[in-house]
């Protein structure tokens, strides 16, 4: 039979098989060990995989400078998500709500959260939040403009649009901030509730969480510094501390084998991996990833709540090979999540690029980090 397939082949009567793909440290070692060597981030771990398989999980370097510190750990190690917030907590939050008709994409979101209604913003609507199509400025120092969370909160409920709402992309981690406190209010429960009973309990999380608890500390990779001393455990994003650790822009925490039990998810549209068990319907991942805003001059494309491809980035944390209808997103302490749904593939990178880094080009490396992965999973998953 073997023999027969041969000349078969040979003689173009039947396609040769595809090569088996390999997802080894020859493919990605060398890209995730150069990021360190350059001085963008002391550690990192990488998982790769499939909504069914993780087919590669490692971690690099150390989580500080020292090479006494521990080595990062897939399945130990807890990194601060930073903007991956938006989508694993905030994003996710607002698909079920969406799915049980508790909110509806194309309503205003003044009318589920009403102290959202300063001049402009009536006519904003859930979709356009999640768009970043709301025409609300890109940042605001909370941190230093309010003392505490609810003075916080009606400074951004006070903000008014600097465009007009739906017609260019600004993004604005004011839209996830309002998205986060609407989930709160139609649902009952703050974002962090909600995170752990509706995600956390049926995707097995136990280290994946806000506020996590101090005796976790060991594990978890530090992204500031003090006085010489390493911070972790403290969301680095300002805004999200002032907030109280609990904002629908940044503040969760997670190990990579756990985040990639997201990734699995959504490739698995909705459904829970290694079960059976339905959390979200198919059509409502295939709603919320698909490309909502096509890119516009030097705006990235958008889904909802995800970035879609193309980006903005002269080099893409996305790569080059990764396919057309790929979204993911990416943090600023130097997370990142990007899901190929044609290769059923996800790339899932975190590191601590904000922990004293040894070069002041550590983001623009730990781009050129990110999509050198992104191409080496797509080679693997091509079988070149």
């Amino acid at each position: 039979m073997t023999l027969l397939l041969a000349v078969q082949v040979a003689a173009g009567l039947v396609a040769p098989a595809a090569p088996p793909a390999r997802f080894d440290g020859a493919r990605f070692d060398a890209i995730v060990e150069d990021g360190i060597h350059r001085g963008a981030y002391p550690g990192a771990v990488l998982v790769v995989g499939r909504h069914d398989s993780v087919l590669y999980a490692r971690g690099y370097g150390h989580l500080t400078w020292s090479g006494t510190s521990a080595v990062p750990d897939p399945d130990h190690t807890i990194w601060d998500l930073a903007s991956l917030t938006k989508v694993v907590a905030t994003t996710t939050a607002l698909m079920l709500l969406v799915e049980r008709g508790r909110v509806a994409l194309d309503t205003p979101a003044v009318r589920y959260l009403p102290e959202f209604r300063a001049p402009g913003t009536g006519a904003i609507t859930v979709r356009q939040l999640l768009s970043h199509t709301s025409g609300l400025r890109a940042y605001l120092s909370l941190h230093t403009l309010a003392p505490s969370r609810d003075s916080a909160l009606r400074l951004v409920y006070a903000e008014r649009p600097i465009a007009r709402p739906g017609d260019r992309v600004i993004y604005s981690d004011l839209n996830a901030i309002v998205l986060g406190e609407l989930v709160h209010r139609v649902t009952g429960v703050p974002l962090d509730t909600l995170t752990a009973r509706e995600l956390a309990v049926p995707l097995g999380w136990r280290r994946t969480t806000f506020r996590p608890p101090r005796a976790w500390l060991p594990s978890i990779a530090p992204t500031n510094l003090w006085h010489g001393h390493a911070l972790a455990g403290e969301v680095n994003d300002p805004n999200a501390h002032r907030l109280g650790g609990v904002a629908g822009h940044a503040g969760l925490f997670g190990t990579g084998r756990e985040v990639a039990r997201f990734a699995q998810l959504m490739l698995a549209g909705g459904v829970v991996p290694g079960t059976q068990t339905r959390l979200l319907r198919a059509e409502t991942t295939r709603a919320f990833t698909a490309v909502a805003v096509p890119q516009r001059g030097t705006a990235s494309a958008r889904a909802l709540g995800w970035q879609a491809t193309p980006t903005d980035e002269a080099v893409s944390s996305a790569g080059t090979l990764l396919g057309p209808r790929t979204y993911g997103h990416t943090g600023w302490t130097g997370t990142s999540l990007w899901i190929d749904p044609d290769r059923d593939l996800f790339v899932l990178l975190l590191t601590n690029r904000s922990f004293a880094p040894r070069t002041r080009t550590s983001f623009t490396v730990l781009k050129e980090v990110r999509g050198a992965v992104a191409d080496a999973a797509a080679r693997a998953s091509d079988g070149t």
